[in-house]
């Protein structure tokens, strides 16, 4: 193989890798970690909030105690709506998870939501 086309070979290479890296755009949870992604005032004990933004959703099962999801259903990707009665509700298809662990407990959705670690710092929701 000549120079000129091992060297033209090389850059194709290159070329194809650079695109692959750059073909899918960061998750919104990467994009936010280490930056505050809500308030623990917006998180009623008992219960929580989906915070759209970042597509996480926060609960708060105890006082103090704070817990992060990803916002996407397991099952179609729909964005969960709501916390209530200490269930994450999907109403896309009517997926329902347990606020504490985000395991499903009805619906069509058989995964759990993701898990995220967060800190606390002051009243700050930190995104680790």
């Amino acid at each position: 193989m000549s120079r000129r086309r091992l060297l033209g070979a090389a850059g194709a290479a290159t070329a194809v890798g650079a695109v692959s890296a750059c073909g899918e755009p960061p998750e919104p949870q990467e994009v936010r970690r280490g930056q505050v992604i809500g308030q623990t005032t917006e998180v009623p004990e008992g219960g929580g909030t989906v915070f759209s933004h970042s597509k996480l959703v926060v609960t708060q099962p105890e006082k103090g105690e704070f817990k992060a999801f990803d916002a996407a259903c397991t099952h179609g990707g729909c964005t969960v709506q709501e916390v209530d009665q200490e269930l994450i509700r999907c109403l896309c298809h009517g997926s329902e998870f347990d606020y504490t662990s985000g395991e499903p407990v009805a619906g069509p959705a058989q995964d759990p939501l993701e898990t995220f670690t967060v800190t606390i710092d002051g009243t700050d929701i930190i995104l680790d």
